[in-house]
Order: C-alpha cells, then structure tokens, then sequence
C-alpha cells in the first residue's frame, strides 16, 4: 500500500464523517441516509480502487458507478437536499479512489466540496424562503385571488405558486406554493393569517353543518314517504277485504 493510497484513504474518511455525521446527520437527523451516505462512499473508494489494479474496460467501469449511484435514488422519496449530499459523498469516494496526482490534490477538493456544502446548506442562507404543498378548501381559479388567498394564511409573501389541482365538485384547491417569510420571523402568527385560519375554520364548520342538515333533511323526506307508502298499501287492502265481503 503506498503514501498516496493512504493519504487518499484518510482524507476520505474524515471528509465523509464530517459530511454525514457533522453536516448531515445534525441539521437533518435522518440516521438512515447517514449511513447510506457513508456505505455508498466506502462502496465507490472499493471499487474505484480495485478497477485501478486491474484491466477492464471504460464501459464496464462507467456501468459499475451508474449502479452505484442510482439503485438507492430510486428506492425512496428523497428531497434534492438529501440527494446533493449522495452526489458529494460518490465525488469524494471517486476522488479517494482514483488519487490523481500530485497528492495534494484529494485532501484540497475534499476540503473544498465541504466547505462548499457547508456554506450552501447552511441555516443562514436563504432561510426565510419556504416551500409548502397546501390544500385550500375553497376552489381558486383566479391567479390574484389565489394569490391574495395564500399570503393571508401564510401571512408572508408569495414568491411563486403552482397550481397542481382544482376540484369545483369537492371544491378544493392543491396548490405547490414558494414564500418568504418576515424578516420577524415566524414566532407569532400574524393577525390577517389568524383571521384567515378562523374564518376557514369557520366555513368548514359551517359546510358540515349544512351537510348534517341536508342529511337529515333527506332522511326525513325518505321515511315519509316510506310511511306514506304503507298507509296508502293498508287503504287498498282494507278496500279489497270490502269489496270481497260486499
């Protein structure tokens, strides 16, 4: 085993322990993509460095790193945070493997991939900007109402909305909606969002009240004419047992 090889090795342990351990594991607490970070950089060091002692050809190779890089993005819904993370931690296994000269080169962009995720996954940037899926329970098709609509719920300022769904028969609305929150923060609600909660509360209530009442509107109207039914059937059997003893 040579200097380079244990450079290289040392380098990637401790770049992905930071990774997935300091950076991922303790702003997002997912210990199982933790560990599959780690395992998947561990798999790509192993055999980056096994197809280096060995001749074989490109295509096998790039088919192996496919492999590895895709069989665990499509077995779960991941979010495209958790999915950068897979990509640095296949790039620092691939730097460690494949240990291109001079040797200064590994520990200087595993540093740097770091460093970059570091920044960019921080709390610090763009942290007033949200992302919400919201189900309204009114049926919006007009762009300003829907949008006057979100900023009282939310009671920030909508930056972008999509609309994937509206229902005029159960009279709803799914909308993918992106915000930015007041630079107050979000300890208190503000009052047109209360108001807004109240009111939408409110008008649930009432609709299911006014479906109660339907309902039992409709089970009244069936069970008179049920009873209309069987007092009209007793009249024409009381005239038949007449007219057969007349």
């Amino acid at each position: 085993m040579t200097i380079e090889l244990l450079i290289a090795l040392a380098t990637d342990l401790v770049a992905i322990s930071v990774l997935a351990v300091v950076l991922y594991f303790r702003r997002h607490r997912r210990r199982d993509l933790m560990l599959s970070y780690i395992a998947l950089n561990v798999g790509v060091v192993a055999v980056t460095v096994a197809l280096g002692s060995v001749q074989v050809g490109i295509g096998l190779g790039i088919g192996l790193f496919g492999i590895l890089s895709i069989i665990r993005l499509r077995s779960d819904q991941i979010t495209q945070e958790e999915i950068a993370y897979y990509f640095i931690a296949l790039a620092l296994g691939l730097l460690a493997g494949l240990r291109p000269t001079p040797i200064w080169i590994v520990p200087v962009l595993s540093a740097l991939l770091i460093a970059v995720m570091t920044i960019v996954d921080s709390p610090l940037v763009a942290a007033r900007a949200q992302r919400h899926t919201l189900t309204l329970d009114r049926a919006l098709t007009w762009p300003d109402a829907l949008r006057r609509e979100l900023e009282s719920v939310l009671g920030a300022q909508v930056t972008r909305v999509e609309v994937l769904d509206v229902d005029l028969v159960r009279d709803i609305t799914v909308v993918d909606v992106r915000y930015r929150m007041p630079r107050c923060g979000a300890a208190a609600a503000p009052a047109s969002a209360v108001s807004s909660l109240a009111g939408t509360a409110e008008r649930g209530s009432a609709a299911v009240a006014g479906r109660d009442r339907a309902t039992a509107d409709g089970r009244a109207a069936a069970d008179g004419r049920v009873a209309a039914h069987e007092r009209a059937a007793a009249h024409d059997r009381a005239a038949e047992r007449e007219r057969s003893l007349a």
